[in-house]
């Protein structure tokens, strides 16, 4: 009875501690591995967000490179080929003017493209500071920035927009500005929101221990663990934005002719929308494309960097 008692199957042992040793080295490499990249294999696991991250390349690519890419110049007429039908010589037709349709719709997504992201950048840089004051301070800054933050978002921000605009007068930058100033709000709500829950969590209080100044806490400690919710909103807000210049052109208070817009050629093709309905779709197909691939982006963007999903995926 001894003897059974003091022996001790090996094998089983030998295989728990190297299930053990195994399982431990795996989970140091998980834990090791980068946030980031962690985040580009979970968004490479997503199909739609690869379709959309494809697509918004290729137009970034085709605006960046217009003048390689696009076969006329946006701005030549052709009289005597004004409303051609789509062609071997002009594949999406022509304009009234005779303008190739295509070369304007590339031109065009460059100035969607540098509208959208200046206006995100004004919105970000805005919203994030005030998020960041009003939700680190409290008390009666917290509450004058968020009811100012009510205020602008008490008006529908198309109304908004026109009336910055109308005071400003219209042009690209007037329209980027406004698009960036009724954009502030969202990115200062969902600033204050994420400080709010991580201000009293332990980490903080251990800088605060340690003597880091306000700015510090703010900027170095609290800002880069809240960049997940803000990247998803730039994604959103840039799609916004390209619908909303869009909507501007479109009105006659953007982008001003003969410089091509996505939705000033959406509004003169209107005119003509019964003899030559290519005119019209071809510049609202590139708005849909580019807002879609755009919300297809930031979609998987929010679910690679939600934590919970990408710890069940580790």
């Amino acid at each position: 009875m001894s003897t059974a008692t003091r022996t001790a199957p090996p094998v089983h042992v030998g295989a728990s501690a190297t299930a053990v040793q195994i399982g431990g080295s795996r989970q140091r490499s998980i834990g090791s591995r980068s946030p980031w990249v962690s985040t580009l294999r979970a968004l490479s696991r997503d199909p739609t967000a690869i379709f959309g991250g494809v697509v918004f390349l290729i137009i970034a690519f085709a605006a960046v490179g217009a003048t390689q890419v696009a076969p006329y110049d946006p701005l030549q007429v052709h009289v005597r080929d004004r409303l051609q039908l789509p062609s071997t010589t002009y594949l999406l037709g022509t304009d009234e003017l005779g303008r190739d349709l295509l070369s304007r719709i590339i031109y065009g997504a460059r100035v969607s493209l540098a509208v959208g992201i200046v206006a995100v950048l004004i919105a970000a840089l805005g919203g994030v500071t005030l998020g960041l004051l009003g939700g680190f301070f409290g008390g009666g800054v917290d509450a004058v920035i968020m009811r100012c933050m009510d205020a602008v978002l008490a008006f529908p921000a198309i109304i908004l927009a026109l009336a910055i605009i109308s005071a400003l007068g219209p042009s690209p930058v007037n329209a980027t500005i406004a698009i960036g100033i009724v954009t502030i709000p969202s990115f200062a709500r969902i600033t204050r929101g994420s400080l709010l829950s991580l201000k009293a969590l332990d980490f903080v209080e251990a800088s605060r221990a340690s003597g880091a100044s306000d700015a510090r806490l703010m900027f170095r400690v609290l800002l880069p663990n809240m960049l997940s919710p803000i990247l998803v909103q730039c994604s959103i807000a840039f799609a916004t934005a390209i619908l909303t210049e869009a909507a501007l052109s479109f009105l006659g208070l953007g982008v001003q002719p003969p410089t091509p817009s996505w939705g000033s050629m959406l509004d003169f093709g209107r005119k003509y929308l019964t003899q030559t309905p290519w005119y019209s779709v071809s510049a609202g197909a590139a708005i849909f494309v580019a807002v879609m691939s755009l919300n297809l982006l930031g979609d998987g963007l929010r679910d690679a960097l939600d934590p919970r999903l990408r710890r069940a995926s580790a």
